[in-house]
């Protein structure tokens, strides 16, 4: 009996033993306890970084610097989390603000408010930068069919949407690689002028360009000084804005294909290469009449054109020399691209062929360092403001 009382105790001692066991492993396994969230959050947030990268179509060491980056962006935004937990303790730390003094209030109320400018700030610094433009506008046709037609240039204008007063314009969806003056040496040649702009506002716009457009009119009854025209355009192109670069253009020259981009060129650019008077075809190696286009410090370093050609001819084989002399190379375009339509006209009164022209292009060399942008001597008799350009009529001494 006494042996059987022993047994039946320590079977009872097993069984509780048991039941204990038992009650733990429900209690761990049913209720809810708080567990810690570092290893969830951290496979979430690897989960969230390779989502990401397999978004963006970036491999190799692109997606490596996105995933640092992405790693960076959400260890920022746990130390933000971190100290909006800190600072929503604050209430229970301080159960009443009559123990807080007034000063310390008044100060926080400030430093929140400079915090909420800030933030607005910057949020809508964020919202309102703009990209470069493509370096290949995407817009471009190719081969245009010009116009013949002029139009005024109010008529212009309204066709052309973005085109501000005095012809400038530049694009609104991305920053202008290319900040261009386009300079028109230009007198009496109305139609020739709106026919001119009315081919040139579109394809400029098209090519995403930051532009201006200005008209230098030369006043009766002084020979026609087309170098110093470009000459003056120039400076007082410089001085309304900060241009990279300036294209020079004959009023009488309209351009056949969008991709003869007018931006600012490695080395000065002659990109009326191929006209149709001339059959398209380049009348000889040296040549750079037309329309050209050089860069801002090109084109100071050569000291601009020559101030001395009355009259037609010789200007640009001047520049030519120029061009050599300072170390830069004239360049083109292909042949099918820089190409041009000439407007059909009789040679202006007060331009005739220059009879000096041949003996000044010996002294090129000589004079280039005392003869241009640093000798300029001009009167600015009007600035008229046009919806497509800026015209500035200005008064030349021959002597």
């Amino acid at each position: 009996m006494l042996t059987h009382c022993i047994k039946y105790r320590y079977f009872n001692v097993i069984n509780v033993v048991i039941l204990i066991c038992l009650i733990n492993f429900c209690m761990y396994r049913f209720l809810d306890f708080p567990k810690s969230n570092t290893t969830p959050a951290t496979n979430a947030n690897s989960k969230s970084s390779v989502n990401i990268i397999r978004a963006s179509g970036v491999t190799g060491e692109g997606s490596q610097s996105l995933l640092t980056a992405h790693k960076d962006t959400i260890k920022g935004n746990s130390s933000l989390d971190l100290k909006f937990k800190q600072q929503s303790i604050k209430p229970t730390l301080a159960s009443s603000t009559s123990l807080i003094p007034k000063s310390d209030i008044a100060t926080e109320a400030v430093g929140k408010k400079r915090e909420e400018t800030t933030e607005a700030s910057e949020k809508s610094q964020n919202t309102s930068i703009l990209q470069f433009c493509a370096i290949i506008p995407p817009k471009l046709y190719g081969p245009l069919a010009t116009y013949s037609h002029s139009t005024n240039f109010k008529e212009i204008a309204k066709a052309n949407p973005g085109l501000q007063p005095g012809g400038r314009s530049k694009p609104t969806e991305c920053i202008s690689r290319h900040r261009v003056a386009i300079v028109i040496p230009y007198r009496n040649r109305e139609e020739h002028l709106q026919i001119l702009l009315n081919n040139l506002h579109p394809m400029l716009m098209r090519q995403q360009l930051d532009y201006g457009i200005f008209v230098i009119d030369q006043a009766l009854p002084t020979r026609f000084n087309r170098a110093m025209l470009m000459n003056i355009g120039y400076a007082e192109a410089m001085k309304r804005y900060n241009y990279q670069c300036a294209v020079f253009h004959d009023v009488d020259l309209l351009p056949e294909n969008d991709r003869n981009i007018y931006s600012c060129p490695e080395m000065p650019r002659h990109l009326s290469a191929a006209i149709d008077k001339f059959r398209y075809r380049l009348p000889y190696a040296g040549i750079y009449g037309g329309v050209s286009a050089v860069r801002k410090d090109q084109f100071e370093k050569m000291n601009g054109f020559s101030n001395m050609f009355f009259g037609w001819g010789g200007e640009d084989d001047d520049m030519a020399t120029r061009i050599r002399n300072s170390g830069y190379k004239i360049t083109r375009y292909p042949m099918d691209i820089a190409r041009y339509r000439m407007i059909k006209h009789t040679r202006d009164k007060g331009n005739e062929l220059n009879p000096q022209r041949y003996a000044l292009l010996k002294t090129t060399s000589k004079r280039m360092k005392t003869d241009g942008l640093n000798s300029l001597n001009y009167t600015v008799q009007e600035v008229d403001e046009q919806p497509t350009h800026l015209r500035i009529k200005v008064f030349i001494d021959e002597k």
